[in-house]
């Protein structure tokens, strides 16, 4: 059973889904203007958690500007590149009608590794590997075949599971057997937002500056516990819904700050931060504030009088 503040996020994320589903289509400016935001930070944070040094910017003027970066490598500038052409290829498997396949994740892994590992673009790995900084150990290679087909069977096929849930224990799943030599995170995050895709979510940017958390949370899930993790991923996703949110007109005046919210609240801008930074109430952070909706904090007084 889902622990009680899996089930408030998810039904947050559902609500934020059902009012943004409410005000589509949305202007083609804002839509065009939201989807080149999410490739760039999407691209660079998931490079970013990998060890590529390219910062926001220099991966902005590779992407978007076909300019090279003189002080960085050609591994670091095919990383930026292969992983946007992995995103469109992405967004393309989530519109069509077709299941998400075992070959797919193949498929993905051949786009990101393209020209940067070309052994083994695409193939299991055929060496035993382990997952640095984690006490979780892979499967042996000679096992990774029959994994993987398992893998597709239990987490590829529909689930009655939240599409949130079911996004993030494949990404949980897909790392834990770590099928290849190189790029099993940034594939297990492709595949994870594939899945949100595929059931008219958005992308959950898990962001570098979350590093640590990120690999606390699934070294944590290895070990039988994976609410931690369900809860990171729904939370980096909220993120996301949150900007579109902010993005639409008609629904942003309800945003205020935590300044703002503690004028409106009991509670000091500090003690805010510390609920957002928690999850407790639905916040997210554009730039260096974090936001919330009117209604979500008169929701939390209204719930937590004495």
């Amino acid at each position: 059973m889902k622990s009680d503040r899996i089930q408030k996020l998810l039904a947050r994320i559902d609500e934020g889904k059902r009012l943004i589903d409410k005000f589509r289509p949305l202007p083609s400016v804002v839509l065009s203007r939201l989807q080149k935001q999410f490739m760039l930070e999407w691209t660079y944070n998931s490079n970013a958690i990998e060890g590529n040094t390219l910062t926001l910017r220099e991966t902005k003027i590779v992407l978007e500007e076909g300019l090279t970066i003189g002080s960085k490598s050609l591994k670091e500038h095919l990383e930026a590149i292969n992983h946007k052409k992995a995103i469109v290829f992405v967004e393309e498997l989530a519109n069509s009608q077709a299941m998400i396949t075992e070959r797919n994740i193949r498929e993905i892994h051949s786009i990101v590794l393209k020209e940067i590992d070309d052994k083994y673009v695409g193939c299991y790995r055929d060496i035993q590997v382990r997952i640095t900084g984690a006490t979780h150990v892979p499967p042996d290679p000679l096992l990774v075949p029959d994994a993987m087909c398992e893998f597709a069977k239990k987490r590829l096929t529909q689930s009655k599971t939240h599409p949130v849930e079911q996004a993030a224990l494949a990404h949980l799943d897909l790392v834990g057997i770590h099928p290849f030599v190189d790029g099993n995170g940034r594939t297990s995050r492709l595949l994870m937002n594939l899945i949100l895709m595929k059931h008219g979510y958005f992308p959950a940017i898990i962001l570098k500056n979350d590093r640590k958390r990120y690999y606390t949370t699934l070294d944590k899930g290895h070990s039988g516990k994976p609410d931690d993790f369900i809860f990171f991923v729904g939370r980096a996703l909220e993120r996301t819904i949150y900007l579109y949110l902010e993005a639409i007109p008609e629904v942003k005046i309800h945003f205020i700050t935590l300044a703002e919210a503690a004028k409106l609240s009991p509670y000091s801008q500090d003690y805010l931060s510390i609920l957002a930074r928690r999850g407790t109430i639905p916040a997210f952070k554009i730039k260096r504030n974090w936001m919330l909706t009117r209604e979500s904090l008169q929701e939390y007084v209204k719930n937590h009088k004495n």
